[in-house]
């Protein structure tokens, strides 16, 4: 999230916006968090109700975002709310927030299955204020704002499944050759020798997906369906690549001695965050033809 909080400033922001905050964001003195998903609403962005209400020379934002990366360490979020809402999509804005500001609150850190290096939080946003000049995009932009990023998060996140994926095949490689049953070691077993070629087969067409896709993005060109194929195909298989390594390691792909029970830990949201799979689906179906 921190990459998508920078690459909205950088594409939708103020000259004066992106010198204030991308260069210590760039550093990593700064993190970033993108305040989107609400606890009634995650996939579906109509059903957001945060708000943002003009006073004077600010924006005083209300409600509470959930499941927000680096959302209790944040330096800089961008935070999306409605500022009228009989416009429906047309009535959305994006904000550039400063978490140390009064009503800025964290309400909670998330006690997950797996990722536990990175903290996600439940922000509450009571009586913030924001200056107007902090507004991105423009007051209505929200949604244009947030669905221009949508495709680099998808492919984002596909290529950390992809990651991920490989990560689990190697030292599920690694094991099957150091491992010996029945006098010789168990990659020399049709049934492990098979499943780790289909397990490569299946990393190696998600990776070369993956480029394909980030090629047609650095070119410019509309990928939208594209780039949900890439999430829903890495983030599928990259659940069974590691749940194969696990079952591989046998006894000990259960135990925290060794990383694969990490892999299948950690990329199971693959599958949830940056849209699930079924709305993946669900986009490439709208978008055949």
């Amino acid at each position: 999230m921190h990459n998508f909080t920078a690459l909205t400033i950088a594409e939708h922001g103020t000259e004066a916006q992106k010198q204030r905050y991308l260069p210590a964001m760039a550093s990593g003195e700064s993190i970033g968090a993108f305040l989107l998903t609400e606890p009634h609403a995650g996939s579906d962005t109509a059903a957001l109700r945060a708000t943002a209400r003009r006073d004077g020379d600010h924006y005083v934002l209300n409600g509470t975002k959930q499941f927000i990366s680096n959302g209790s360490e944040a330096g800089v979020g961008v935070a999306f709310a409605i500022t009228d809402k009989a416009a429906g999509k047309r009535g959305a804005s994006t904000f550039i927030v400063d978490p140390k500001e009064p009503g800025y609150h964290v309400a909670r850190i998330e006690h997950k299955l797996g990722q536990h290096t990175a903290h996600t939080a439940q922000i509450v946003l009571e009586d913030y204020r924001v200056p107007a000049s902090n507004l991105l995009g423009g007051e209505g932009a929200g949604y244009r704002t947030v669905m221009g990023g949508v495709s680099d998060g998808r492919i984002g996140i596909a290529f950390i499944a992809a990651g991920v994926a490989r990560a689990a095949l190697d030292a599920a490689v690694k094991y099957a050759k150091e491992r010996e049953a029945y006098g010789a070691p168990i990659i020399k077993l049709q049934g492990v020798a098979f499943d780790l070629a289909d397990m490569a087969a299946q990393v190696d067409v998600a990776f070369e997906y993956c480029l394909h896709v980030a090629r047609l993005r650095d070119a410019g060109l509309d990928c939208i369906k594209e780039a949900s194929i890439a999430k829903l195909f890495a983030s599928e298989i990259a659940e069974k690549v590691c749940s194969d390594a696990l079952q591989i390691h046998g006894g000990y792909g259960y135990l925290t001695d060794f990383p694969v029970e990490r892999y299948l830990r950690d990329v199971r949201i693959c599958k949830i965050y940056e849209g699930t799979s079924h709305i993946q689906k669900l986009i490439i179906s709208r978008n055949l033809g």
